[in-house]
């Protein structure tokens, strides 16, 4: 079953000295080569802080763009790992292993893999479920 490890922290990257953001990029690089060699690893990637960010929001058919997040909160989504784990207790034990586990919080959510969902994302084909 997939997973999506979503890692919030008060502090990212931009915002630590730049020993101890080395540091932790060597951190993520370990933890990395780690789940590849484990076969947990199916991708991942860091965010722009929320400086960067554009929240997009349509009502009544009609789009509005505002600057940043939607909720002003101290912890920031800063980045992703998608994993692969036996259940949600494995995907526990991995995602306790991610370096920012120990700055902030990681939420572990599972990826709807069910047949409609699948279906709507184009990821097979309407003649499977016949």
């Amino acid at each position: 079953m997939k997973y999506l490890c979503l890692i919030c922290a008060e502090k990212v990257m931009e915002q630590m000295t730049e020993a101890a953001a080395e540091q932790h990029f060597q951190e993520y690089t370990e933890f990395t080569d780690a789940i590849r060699t484990s076969g947990h690893y199916l991708g991942c990637n860091r965010l722009q802080p929320t400086n960067a960010a554009i929240t997009v929001r349509v009502r009544n058919g009609k789009m509005s763009t505002t600057d940043g997040p939607y909720i002003e909160t101290k912890e920031q989504l800063g980045g992703y790992y998608l994993i692969e784990a036996r259940d949600l207790n494995e995907a526990i034990q991995v995602a306790a292993r991610i370096p920012g586990a120990r700055l902030g919080c990681v939420e572990v959510r599972p990826v709807a893999e069910d047949k409609q969902t699948l279906k709507a994302l184009g990821f097979v084909d309407s003649e499977t479920f016949r």
